[in-house]
């Protein structure tokens, strides 16, 4: 399968078996660094971990283990998981924040955003570590991920409006600010993580915490259009209806106890994110989005519709790069209708540059590997 061996063949780049991060995007030609500086060494905590979990699936645990255990390293050795970290090996048991030299300034740069925590981020980060856990019963991955998921309870944890959790932290640690709106798609990962250690009795409040991430969710569902609102604004209580997000209306379905009516999501999503072959990101529909697309093939197979994926699955093999990863869009560049703060930066649309997650995304739903629940035959028995 072309994003297994993609995937493999990246991480075994680095002879030996010290613990990597994998930078998120390619050069646009399809291979080598981007030429995007704020990109170029770009390993995004995200990215990285739906690698570690998508490589698992493949039956690559040696190559997701290095990851793994870049991730556990970056959680034990901060105060807080960052959205990106270097890429490359972690020397010396420390992950360094990505940054670069700007010639022209004369100084080295470093993202604000990329210094920031995303709670979806540090969720996603965690439920990397229980699959390891999953995989090989080693208490390690499950300390460090329930670690992560004390701080989303600790620092993200909120009871305006209906309750869950909210977006995480912004900014570098001398002006960093507490991020006030909050994301159905945040809370849907969260929701999963504390689920999955419950599941494996860790130590820790996740029966309640799943219920306050679920009970969010639950709240955003629009029973009239049968679709869910991306979150909340500022004030943590009004939906956001200022835009629709497909991850959102997606994810929703694979949580283990998802609401039987959630499936009608897809109807929204095929007309409101619809474009020829696959989904876009938002409802604008200016082009594909692959992560996305590969997403949905991942539902409809979950679902029984097997025929609809065959046709996502022919659009996403034809997103291949030279390099081995898969472009994050087909068109020159796709909106997303987000932002982190004030800002409007080209960081926030998709170019057609190969992309770790995307690549991640066509391995899970080719090998109909749901990321928020245990494989078959785990390595750890439930309670």
């Amino acid at each position: 399968m072309k994003s297994c061996v993609a995937l493999a063949t990246r991480v075994e780049e680095f002879p030996g078996n010290t613990p990597i991060f994998l930078r998120s995007y390619d050069h646009e030609r399809g291979g080598g660094a981007s030429n995007e500086p704020a990109l170029r060494t770009a390993a995004f905590t995200y990215d990285n971990a739906l690698a570690a979990i998508a490589l698992l699936a493949c039956g690559k645990r040696e190559q997701a283990t290095r990851i793994g255990e870049a991730l556990r390293l970056a959680a034990m050795s901060d105060s807080r998981l960052r959205n990106a970290y270097r890429a490359g090996p972690v020397e010396n048991g420390k992950p360094l924040p990505n940054g670069w030299w700007d010639a022209r300034e004369n100084r080295w740069v470093e993202d604000a955003y990329q210094d920031g925590t995303a709670t979806g981020n540090v969720a996603w980060a965690a439920l990397a570590l229980l699959a390891l856990h999953d995989a090989s019963g080693d208490a390690r991955w499950l300390r460090t991920g329930a670690k992560l998921a004390g701080w989303i309870a600790a620092n993200a944890l909120d009871d305006r409006g209906n309750g869950g959790f909210s977006g995480g932290v912004e900014g570098f640690d001398a002006a960093s600010k507490k991020i006030l709106w909050k994301s159905t798609e945040h809370n849907i990962d969260i929701a999963a993580l504390f689920i999955w250690l419950d599941r494996v009795d860790a130590k820790g409040e996740w029966t309640q915490h799943a219920w306050q991430a679920r009970s969010f969710v639950d709240a955003q569902w629009d029973e009239a259009s049968a679709h869910f609102w991306v979150g909340t604004l500022a004030d943590g209580s009004s939906p956001n209806r200022g835009i629709s997000g497909l991850d959102v209306q997606l994810w929703a379905q694979l949580l283990p106890d998802a609401d039987k009516r959630w499936p009608r999501a897809l109807a929204w999503v095929e007309q409101q994110h619809g474009v020829a072959d696959g989904f876009d990101f938002n409802d604008d529909r200016d082009g594909l989005w692959t992560e996305g697309t590969a997403q949905a093939a991942l539902v409809y197979r979950r679902l029984g519709r097997e025929a609809d994926a065959d046709k996502l699955f022919a659009t996403i093999a034809q997103q291949a790069s030279p390099g081995g990863f898969f472009y994050a869009t087909r068109e020159p560049r796709i909106t997303t209708g987000l932002a982190v703060g004030d800002s409007t930066s080209a960081d926030f649309y998709y170019y057609r540059r190969p992309h770790l997650g995307a690549t991640a995304w066509a391995a899970l739903a080719a090998l109909n590997r749901n990321p928020f629940v245990p494989l078959p035959g785990s390595a750890v028995k439930p309670r």
